[in-house]
């Protein structure tokens, strides 16, 4: 009998600790966001959440105006930006090419 009553306790308390987690990782997520968000500033190279690469040419507090190519700027939300660049974008082309 007392076997199962642990069973059961361990039913009730999976959920609960699956819940904390979750609850955790995504608030630590967010700060992740937000540090990300307040480092971005005029020149960094970025790539938006649907792929489009970028120059930061002008921040306020909830926009960004991106370059994203010679004499086209687009007004994107900061939380769209989701990366800087590292490199050269996918099928630029390379120095000599």
């Amino acid at each position: 009998m007392n076997n199962n009553g642990a069973f059961s306790l361990l039913i009730f308390a999976l959920p609960l600790l699956l819940l904390g987690w979750l609850f955790f990782t995504q608030n630590k997520r967010m700060k992740q966001m937000r540090a990300f968000s307040s480092s971005l500033d005029v020149g960094d190279q970025v790539v938006t959440s649907s792929g489009i690469y970028g120059t930061v040419k002008h921040l306020d507090d909830s926009t960004a105006w991106l370059e994203i190519a010679e004499g086209t700027t687009v007004r994107v939300d900061r939380r769209a930006i989701a990366m800087k660049q590292s490199g050269t974008p996918p099928g630029a082309p390379q120095n000599g090419q």
